[in-house]
């Protein structure tokens, strides 16, 4: 016979979901050009600015050098040009010039001041360019394996990425919650029917794909804000520190979060809880004359080897969990108390009245 009581209760949901990449970078190329040095270990840490490729750079140090000359020669005719700006001015206050004259050497000015911003902006290209031969890591890191080899030809924003970067210290960890759950956990907290003090609402468990539990605490991050219209879900995103590689992307996993506190949770042993011919879940209790009554409950999940009952039961019930197939409801019983530890106890959690007075 178990008692049944009220007691608080923290709720967890168990999720499935897989791994992803705090953060990725593909690598491509920005400039065209011929693969010189591979220069990193495939399957390695890379830092962010490490340098991982070579391109051929005589190109563009050509380029950068004739951009360079180009300006050189436009500054070099500027003072001249100046100069006679200013000679015509003056002469031009005597009539000793035309007025167009005049006009024809500050238009050539301008025009020369114009050809020196100009090749200023294509010697800043060219520098760029050559920058961008040293191709080097956006981010910190595992890189992957390498698309290209040295010697081979590269194109500027080509599609196919010469090697792919992941960060994986933080990881995530996606996992789809049905939209008609979380309804149902947003109307249990509005009725008071769970306590969330959010002291530890975004802390997560989480349980690897062969059983066990990652010995390292997570955060939830956020909810999704869409539903997907195929499965009905939304997306969990939690966080969690993986210092040690452990978690890699793509993983089977499944989080463990915490919904709230149930204050008058009712739990009893599952073995207490049968089904009727349409499977429903009822129990057997005594009553205060010492009958049995069958109750329909309503259960919400299991927690451990207990049922957890929303419906169907008060404190102070008495509960029938050994010898259910020997009553019938309406039967006169004697109470045993049930041994909740697990031990065979030496005889039945209930008597029927008739076999008590016959061992008396």
């Amino acid at each position: 016979m178990v008692t049944v009581t009220r007691q608080p209760v923290l709720l967890t949901t168990e999720l499935p979901g897989r791994t992803c990449p705090f953060r990725i970078a593909e690598i491509r190329p920005q400039v065209n050009g011929l693969i010189q040095k591979r220069l990193f270990t495939e399957s390695t840490e890379v830092k962010v600015d490490q340098d991982l490729y070579q391109i051929d750079p005589a190109p563009f140090q050509a380029a950068l050098d004739n951009a360079t000359a180009a300006l050189g020669r436009a500054e070099a005719n500027l003072p001249a040009i100046h100069s006679r700006v200013k000679r015509y001015q003056e002469a031009l206050a005597d009539k000793a010039v035309s007025q167009q004259d005049f006009e024809d050497a500050s238009a050539a000015l301008k025009q020369a001041e114009a050809d020196i911003n100009y090749y200023k902006a294509t010697v800043q290209s060219a520098r760029i360019n050559l920058n961008y031969a040293r191709v080097v890591s956006p981010i910190s890191g595992r890189i992957g394996t390498s698309s290209v080899t040295d010697g081979a030809i590269v194109t500027a924003y080509q599609p196919v990425a010469m090697a792919t970067i992941q960060q994986l210290d933080p990881i995530y960890v996606d996992v789809p919650q049905s939209a008609t759950e979380l309804l149902r956990l947003q109307k249990r907290l509005e009725v008071g029917q769970l306590k969330n003090d959010g002291t530890n609402a975004s802390k997560v468990r989480l349980v690897m794909s062969d059983g066990s539990t990652y010995p390292l605490e997570g955060t939830l991050q956020f909810r999704d804000i869409s539903v997907d219209p195929t499965t009905g879900s939304v997306i969990l995103r939690m966080i969690f520190p993986n210092p040690k590689g452990v978690l890699l992307p793509g993983m089977f996993v499944r989080g463990v979060l915490q919904e709230g506190v149930n204050e008058q949770a009712i739990l009893i042993p599952q073995q207490t809880v049968a089904r009727d011919t349409k499977g429903n879940p009822v129990a057997l209790i005594v009553d205060k004359e010492g009958k049995v009554q069958q109750r329909q409950l309503v259960v919400d999940r299991t927690i451990g080897d207990q049922w957890l009952v929303t419906s169907g039961l008060e404190a102070g019930d008495l509960v029938i969990a050994e010898g259910m197939q020997k009553v019938r409801p309406g039967t006169a019983v004697k109470q045993v108390p049930f041994d909740a530890g697990g031990k065979p106890s030496r005889e039945p959690a209930v008597k029927t009245a008739q076999t008590a007075s016959t061992s008396n």
